[in-house]
């Protein structure tokens, strides 16, 4: 059995467990294991939930995925998404990415993946996302792409 609900500060750990797993390979990508995500602590994700909705993906009553957004000045910011890599590539981000993205209306959606990182940048794509700039954040060294996805304005404004 499946199903995606809002995540809760005592999903913390076992949500850094499966951040750890899902971007190991990300940083063998870009050569670089000091990663955000890979550097973060427990207490790290605590406070994310002050700031951030955080879904959770259970399967079979084990949190297997995650996705975490907030919303800021109209646009909706979407970080973390991750799967532990024995239930990727079985639509788990992509539903997670529906949910997260249901929760906020008529905004602009923003995310980031590495520049390197072919195979995020196809997901993305597949779900209406467009690469909009490349650029390095101060907090590590790899180089980003920054992708954006509109709402469809409503064409029956009443």
């Amino acid at each position: 059995m499946k199903k995606i609900m809002r995540a809760t500060i005592e999903d913390a750990s076992a949500i850094l467990s499966v951040q750890k797993l899902a971007y190991i390979s990300e940083a063998e990508i870009c050569g670089n294991y000091e990663i955000e995500p890979l550097m973060q602590t427990e207490n790290d994700v605590e406070k994310a939930f002050a700031t951030h909705i955080i879904l959770k993906y259970l399967y079979n009553d084990i949190l297997v995925g995650s996705v975490r957004a907030y919303e800021k000045e109209g646009t909706c910011y979407i970080g973390k998404l991750m799967v532990l890599p024995e239930y990727q590539n079985r639509g788990i981000a992509k539903e997670l990415m529906k949910e997260i993205e249901s929760l906020f209306e008529n905004v602009r959606y923003e995310l980031f993946t590495g520049s390197e990182s072919k195979k995020n940048i196809s997901f993305y794509e597949k779900i209406g996302y467009k690469g909009y700039k490349i650029e390095k954040l101060a907090r590590e060294d790899t180089v980003f792409l920054f992708m954006e996805k509109t709402t469809p304005t409503p064409t029956n404004i009443r």
